[in-house]
């Protein structure tokens, strides 16, 4: 081996064995490192500088490595340009909430090595609610604990400061925390115009430091998150108001209609029923000719909100407009839908409602029910097969209920079913 080959290689080992005990590098990136190295190498073999082949080997290794720290620093910055990249586009395709928490978990859990799990808390009126999960097995939205006032997670969102903490099994936040809650932990809270919206959590299963880089791409990403999650919740606000009755506060039918695509889909997935049972309220025409429309308003509300309140979790009650409900039961078939119109007629005729000057008037409900696959599976034949189940009640049967046989039609279509009188 002639003298520059020796050299060459000696410069080679003496290089590779600082990266070698260079800690901070991963040894997957070792790998491109060398190739690295090599590059170098050969670049400044080639080069017409005499001066420095002439260098000592030490000078040359040297050199050598500030060429690679400084590439490695490049490389670094752009890595995290395509991270940002990718984190803009990841929470900006969605505006919908939980897409929107459920992409930060997934983002965090990608920027940090040895992460473990990341959790998401919504902060609202100094309140903590459990948003989004991601653990390490991916098992996702399934919250590890509920916040506690004198936890990490408060402690970030009340002080608006970035907690770490690097060995949770010897922290005083920590002392009667489970054994296996062992490694170390970040808690960020998550700032949208001077406000806290959220406070995000990684934790790892390594104690100490996050270094420089992970604290960069996590702090950008609680940047992203925050704007998203505002975002999310202004889109909810206004998508409330525009599904919202203005005088009832009920679901009105724009909501109703989105419902009933919602409930086919899991009717045909889970192979299932469902009920939908049209209303119109007896009566009412009197109380507007007597008391004027804003006592009219006044009723709507209450007794809407009445039936509501003794409605199941589950049900969907809307008004359809005017004076008419909409009910949509998941999971019940024709006999339980009878049960629940019954049990409305009833509700609607011992309703009092405290008319000025001590005045009575009786108001009852008319209904109509259709039933789905039993009638039809399509949606709007489905509302069209209970209003005319409806129709032909308010014609022929009023305080009562009606059962659809077929889409539209006559009388003949429907079936008369008289409730029982008290």
């Amino acid at each position: 081996m002639d003298a520059d080959s020796k050299n060459k290689t000696d410069v080679f080992n003496r290089a590779w064995k600082i990266i070698e005990q260079d800690t901070s590098i991963p040894p997957e990136d070792k790998e491109s490192i060398l190739k690295l190295i090599k590059a170098l190498i050969e670049a400044a073999e080639s080069a017409p500088y005499p001066n420095q082949k002439n260098a000592p080997v030490k000078t040359f290794t040297q050199e050598i490595i500030s060429r690679h720290a400084l590439m490695s620093m490049v490389k670094q910055q752009a890595d995290e340009l395509d991270a940002l990249k990718d984190l803009s586009l990841n929470l900006t395709s969605s505006l919908d909430l939980q897409t929107v928490l459920n992409a930060v978990v997934s983002e965090a859990m990608r920027l940090v090595r040895n992460a473990r799990a990341a959790h998401i808390y919504l902060y609202s009126n100094r309140e903590l609610s459990f948003g989004a999960s991601l653990n390490v097995s991916g098992v996702v939205n399934k919250p590890i604990s509920t916040p506690r006032p004198n936890g990490i997670t408060y402690l970030a969102a009340h002080s608006g400061e970035r907690i770490i903490v690097e060995d949770m099994a010897n922290h005083p936040l920590y002392k009667n925390a489970p054994k296996e809650w062992a490694g170390s932990i970040v808690s960020i809270p998550l700032r949208s115009n001077d406000s806290i919206v959220g406070v995000m959590n990684l934790s790892r299963s390594i104690t100490g430091g996050f270094n420089k880089s992970e604290m960069r791409l996590l702090g950008l990403l609680a940047d992203q998150a925050a704007v998203a999650i505002s975002n999310a919740r202004l889109h909810k606000i206004v998508k409330d108001l525009a599904n919202t009755d203005s005088i009832t506060g009920l679901p009105n039918r724009r909501a109703l209609d989105e419902r009933l695509q919602e409930e086919v889909r899991y009717a045909q997935r889970m192979r299932t029923e469902f009920a939908v049972v049209m209303m119109d309220l007896d009566g009412f025409k009197n109380v507007n000719d007597t008391f004027g429309h804003a006592v009219g308003d006044d009723v709507l509300r209450s007794l809407f909100n009445y039936l509501a309140r003794n409605m199941r979790e589950t049900d969907f009650l809307a008004r359809y407009g005017g004076d008419e409900l909409t009910l949509v039961m998941r999971n019940t078939g024709l006999k339980d839908a009878e049960a629940v119109a019954h049990k409305i007629i009833e509700l609607v005729q011992n309703y009092k409602f405290p008319f000025p000057n001590n005045r009575e008037i009786n108001l009852g409900i008319t209904a109509g029910i259709a039933v789905y696959p039993l009638h039809t599976r399509i949606t709007g034949d489905l509302l069209r097969a209970a209003d005319a189940a409806l129709y032909q009640g308010k014609k022929h049967r009023r305080g009562e209920f009606i059962i659809a046989k077929g889409v539209t039609g006559p009388l003949g279509a429907v079936t008369l079913l008289r409730t029982p009188k008290k």
